[in-house]
C-alpha cells in the first residue's frame, strides 16, 4: 500500500503540517479505513500540547473517526471492504488479559489508543484492529456520528453501565461537547434529566435535546433546593465544582460520576457519602461492545452531535477555536 497522508504536530502546541508514512505491511488482523470525517477531541488538543506527557512527535491526532474499509489482515473475519466503521479512542487491546476476556477492552493496560504512540485520523487513511472498527449505522449522518465515538461513548458508557432506567432521575452537569450528548442519552434510556449549566442561555437548548429540569449553577440557592433529589448525577464540565452540593444532590444510594477532569482535587466529607450510602466514580471512554450498542441506539433514538464542519485542511484553525471554546459544540474534519 501507498503512503497515508495526514497533519502532524511536531513539538508541543506546534502547528499541524502536512506529513506522510510508510504503514508497513498490513497485519492480519488489522483493516485499512478510508477517512471521510474525523471529530476533534479535547482530548486532541491535550496530545498536541503535551499536558498529559504522553505525546512523542511528530505525531498525527485524531480518534474520532468514521470511514469506508479499502483493505482487510487476512486473518479479519468481522468486516468487509466497502463497509462504513467508526473508530474510537482505542485502535488495539492484547486480547487475552481477564478485561479483555469479560469484554471490558478498554480497561486493558495493554490497551492501544488511536493517537497515542501511532498516527490517528487527521489523515487520508488509518489502520486499526478490526475489532475497534465499529459498523456504522445506515441511519446516522457521518459527521453528526464521528463525536460520538469518543465524546458519545464517554457519557452512555457510564448511563448504560451504572443501570440508568426509566425509575432513575439523572443531572447531566455541562451542557457542552459532552453534556449536549448525555442529555440525548439520559433521555433515551427513560430518565427524568435535568440540565445543569453556568450558561442561563443553554435553557433552551438543553431541552430541546430532552432535558426535562434546567438549573443555573451560578444561582447557589437552586442547587440547594435539589438537595436528595438524584440517582445519578453525570459531571462532564473540566472546571473546579462544589462537589459537596453535588453529593447532597443525591438521594440514598446514589452516584456522582465524573467523566469531565477537573484541575484540583474533589473536596468531599466522607461522612457526607457514609450517611446516604452515596459514591463517586468515574469513567473513561467504553468498550467496543458498549460502542456497538450506543451506535444502535443513536440510531434509533436520532441522537446525534451538535456539530461544526471544517474542511481537513483547515484543522488547525478546528483546533484553536475548539481550545478556545468557541465550537457548539463539536468540531469535525472533513476529507
Amino acid at each position: 500500500m501507498s503512503e497515508i497522508h495526514g497533519l502532524a504536530t511536531h513539538a508541543a502546541g506546534a502547528q499541524l503540517l502536512p506529513y506522510k508514512y510508510d504503514p508497513g505491511e498490513l497485519k492480519p488482523t488489522d483493516v485499512e479505513i478510508k477517512i471521510s470525517h474525523c471529530g476533534v477531541c479535547h482530548s486532541d488538543v491535550h496530545l498536541i500540547d503535551n499536558d498529559w506527557g504522553v505525546s512523542k512527535y511528530p505525531f498525527i491526532p485524531g480518534h474520532e473517526i468514521v470511514g469506508t474499509i479499502i483493505a482487510v489482515g487476512d486473518s479479519v473475519k468481522d468486516r468487509l471492504v466497502g463497509e462504513r466503521v467508526g473508530v474510537g479512542w482505542q485502535a488495539d487491546s492484547c486480547g487475552y488479559c481477564e478485561w479483555c476476556r469479560q469484554g471490558d477492552e478498554h480497561l486493558c493496560a495493554q490497551g492501544q489508543p488511536t493517537c497515542v504512540g501511532r498516527n490517528g485520523g487527521y489523515a487520508d487513511r488509518i489502520r486499526v484492529n478490526s475489532r475497534f472498527a465499529i459498523p456504522v449505522p445506515e441511519a446516522l449522518d457521518s459527521e453528526n456520528v464521528a463525536p460520538l465515538l469518543c465524546g458519545g461513548i464517554t457519557v452512555y458508557s457510564p448511563l448504560r453501565n451504572h443501570g440508568i432506567r426509566p425509575s432513575s432521575r439523572v443531572g447531566i452537569i455541562g451542557i457542552g461537547g459532552l453534556g449536549h450528548m448525555g442529555v440525548q442519552f439520559a433521555r433515551a434510556f427513560g430518565a427524568e434529566v435535568t440540565a445543569f449549566s453556568t450558561s442561563k442561555d443553554k435553557e433552551e437548548e438543553a431541552r430541546q435535546l430532552g432535558a426535562h429540569h434546567f438549573i443555573n449553577t451560578r444561582d447557589t440557592g437552586a442547587l440547594k433546593k435539589v438537595a436528595g433529589a438524584f440517582d445519578f448525577l453525570l459531571s462532564t464540565v473540566s472546571a473546579d465544582q462544589d462537589w459537596s452540593a453535588y453529593v447532597n444532590a443525591l438521594r440514598p444510594k446514589g452516584i456522582v460520576c465524573v467523566v469531565g477532569a477537573s484541575p484540583s482535587p474533589m473536596q468531599i466529607q466522607a461522612f457526607s457519602l457514609i450517611s446516604g450510602q452515596k459514591a463517586v466514580s468515574g469513567s473513561p471512554t467504553g468498550s467496543p461492545r458498549d460502542l456497538h450498542e450506543m451506535l444502535d441506539v443513536a440510531a434509533r433514538h436520532n441522537i446525534k452531535a451538535i456539530t461544526e464542519r471544517f474542511a481537513m485542511a483547515k484543522a488547525n484553525e478546528a483546533v484553536a477555536k475548539v481550545k478556545k471554546n468557541q465550537v457548539r459544540y463539536r468540531a469535525v474534519l472533513a476529507n
